[in-house]
């Protein structure tokens, strides 16, 4: 592989960190306070308000069964709106974190239901308020849970990131589309494959060992 090769390798693994850096970022600030809410409305919930679980849930759904490359395609207006463009790293960042909030606060949830009823009602027993529960309770209890989730969120979105190279995104997924597809370079595709696959490992790696620590409490 050529010198400049590799410097485009090394310059389209820093804009892939920079598209799921910035995306999960997002993903993790919106999608806690979703599952929250989504716990605290359901019927069983803290503050049941089903008509509200119903409408947000509709919407967690809505976007989590549209296929993320309909989904890249679907928000360019907003995306442009955003960003001002629909190339580039940045402008995959708006479908990135729009695709993987809801994903990730429908496994936060999943986590947050898990915590042992008992412990909330002691909480409650002991005159703690809503705010008190969810914050010294709940996200606590949960939050191996939650960062498992979290890891998954980002090892999905190092895939979606690759996919969002066909539309000119840049990262990995445009270099192996560019020159390991359409001038047959096997040499760039083995290489990128090799470094997404060494991402995903780094990444499932770290969120193995955090969450290990924190079970271990």
């Amino acid at each position: 592989m050529s010198p400049q090769m590799i410097d485009r390798l090394l310059h389209g693994l820093l804009d892939t960190l920079t598209m799921v850096g910035v995306s999960a970022l997002v993903a993790l600030a919106a999608g806690v306070p979703i599952a929250v809410l989504l716990v605290l409305t359901a019927p069983d919930g803290l503050s049941p308000a089903p008509r509200i679980n119903r409408a947000l849930a509709a919407v967690v759904n809505g976007f989590r069964a549209t296929p993320f490359i309909v989904l890249l395609v679907a928000l360019l207006p907003l995306t442009r709106l955003v960003t001002g463009t629909t190339i580039g790293v940045w402008a995959a960042i708006v479908p990135l974190s729009i695709s993987a909030t809801p994903f990730f606060a429908r496994i936060a949830e999943v986590s947050l239901r898990e915590v042992d009823a008992g412990l909330i009602e002691a909480a409650q027993a002991l005159g703690c308020r809503r705010r008190q529960i969810v914050r010294h309770v709940l996200l606590p209890e949960a939050l191996p849970g939650i960062v498992g989730g979290f890891t998954i969120t980002v090892v999905t979105m190092i895939g979606a990131s690759a996919m969002a190279g066909a539309v000119g995104a840049g990262g990995l997924g445009d270099l192996a589309i560019r020159y390991g597809y359409q001038r047959f370079d096997t040499t760039v595709m083995a290489a990128v494959i090799v470094v997404l696959i060494a991402l995903v490992c780094a990444v499932q790696f770290a969120g193995d060992l955090a969450v290990r620590r924190l079970s271990a409490r």
